[in-house]
């Protein structure tokens, strides 16, 4: 598979990481008459890439960060897919169970708290894991 790429332009540089300012676009953005339609979508994201030149880079500076696909789709998955699935099976069980919408929505809202409290605690592993490196 290949690799997501972004360019932007570096922010920081210290010790093997270098922040980077990347103008995160949708599919929609790159059409020619995305001007004109209200379904573009563009923003500015900082990530932290890894580099064992770290100390090359300059503020300012243009520069290409990339990260596997494979671990673009992982962290689709971590972020969007596990969630969901949670959510709509605490949902329908408890709507099994006890026949409420009303508790059952809050119970599968709810059901994510532990969830995302699990991904904040795990979020250096996860970092790690899911880094941007630059292209040199």
């Amino acid at each position: 598979m290949s690799n997501i790429t972004h360019k932007g332009v570096v922010e920081a540089s210290a010790d093997g990481c270098v922040t980077v300012r990347i103008l995160q676009t949708s599919a929609c953005s790159a059409c020619k008459v995305a001007g004109h339609c209200s379904a573009a979508e563009s923003k500015e994201k900082i990530v932290q890439a890894s580099s064992k030149r770290a100390g090359d880079y300059q503020p300012g500076q243009e520069v290409v960060v990339s990260m596997t696909a494979n671990n673009g789709r992982d962290a689709v998955i971590l972020a969007f897919v596990i969630p969901f699935v949670i959510m709509v099976s605490v949902l329908v069980l408890c709507l099994w169970l006890t026949g409420n919408e009303g508790v059952s929505a809050l119970a599968g809202i709810s059901s994510l708290v532990p969830y995302y409290a699990v991904v904040y605690f795990c979020k250096e592993r996860l970092a790690r894991r899911f880094a941007f490196v630059i292209e040199e």
